[in-house]
């Protein structure tokens, strides 16, 4: 354990022993994170001057996990997609691949506490499953105690023990500085009728597919950011009913950075949300939405909130 850290960081009560709430979280905070290098990289002992980010990123990673298991709504320094936005959009120039050596990486905690972290919440999260993804990081710590694990055995653990490829998603995350940045580009709505005028003649074998009270949207979707990631969608209809739509990040295997896919429903839709529930730092919400809407600034919300007081 790092025992002058938990001794000397913050937070400290005032003299008269109250204390915010901001100090009793850094206090908790901290205990958690320096307790966790017991394990990272104290047991499953990886190179920490060569590699920051698998004793910090892992750390701080499951140090945010803990944190939500402790307090409901604990909030968090790292961890959370938003929360590593504004780095991830920032000047490339200053923006180090996670896989640069720790003494030459700009912006040190983002890049090896930080993006780390919020990377493996992702993973978790929205790409594996918790299940899954805490049966294979199980494992990786377990092959890995009292041993000298570099980063490709821990890329290699987490898909050996999931049978998942995520080749994709370690050269996005940690060799690259890219950024996820998905916009819906166009829409086209079609009903069966629709299809049916478009093709005069529509072969025998498909007439049976094309319904005329079915609503057909045909959906174009570009990576400006660079970083490849699933397409999360939410539907939501005339009678206010909402559908979510999943797609595996491996649609954007041959198709460079645009990629188009058809969607069918029975009812007509309203507006289409990407990315609804911010799972994936998207860094640009303004094209993630049919029909365009505006979305307010983080100066504008601040406004809002300090009028309302």
């Amino acid at each position: 354990m790092e025992y002058p850290m938990i001794c000397f960081n913050g937070g400290r009560p005032n003299p008269d022993g109250t204390f915010s709430d901001r100090t009793r979280r850094g206090m908790i905070s901290v205990i958690i994170h320096e307790v966790g290098h017991n394990f990272f990289p104290m047991i499953i002992n990886s190179d920490e001057r060569q590699w920051t980010w698998m004793d910090e990123g892992l750390n701080t990673f499951c140090q945010y996990l803990t944190e939500q298991e402790f307090e409901e709504d604990y909030k968090s320094r790292r961890g959370p997609p938003y929360k590593i936005i504004d780095y991830m959009k920032g000047e490339k120039n200053f923006i180090s691949p996670i896989m640069t050596n720790s003494e030459s990486i700009f912006q040190f905690g983002n890049n090896a506490y930080g993006k780390p972290a919020t990377a493996l919440n992702i993973l978790r999260e929205s790409v594996m499953g918790r299940e899954l993804f805490d049966y294979a990081f199980r494992e990786y710590a377990q092959r890995w105690a009292f041993k000298h694990p570099s980063p490709a055995d821990f890329f290699r653990s987490m898909e050996d023990a999931s049978s998942f490829d995520l080749d994709w998603f370690w050269r996005g995350w940690f060799f690259t500085n890219d950024h996820v940045d998905l916009s819906i580009n166009e829409v086209n709505v079609l009903t069966g009728e629709d299809l049916k005028n478009k093709f005069k003649k529509v072969p025998d074998a498909f007439k049976d597919f094309i319904n005329d009270e079915t609503y057909y949207y045909e959906m174009t979707f570009e990576n400006i950011g660079g970083l490849v990631m699933p397409i999360f969608l939410e539907f939501e209809f005339e009678d206010g009913s909402k559908v979510e739509q999943r797609i595996p990040a491996e649609i954007w295997r041959m198709t460079g950075d645009k990629v188009s896919k058809v969607f069918t429903f029975e009812k007509k839709a309203v507006s289409i949300s990407l990315d609804p529930k911010f799972e994936t730092a998207d860094v640009d919400v303004e094209n993630n939405y049919w029909p365009k809407k505006m979305v307010k600034s983080k100066f504008q919300e601040f406004e809002e909130l300090r009028t309302k007081k």
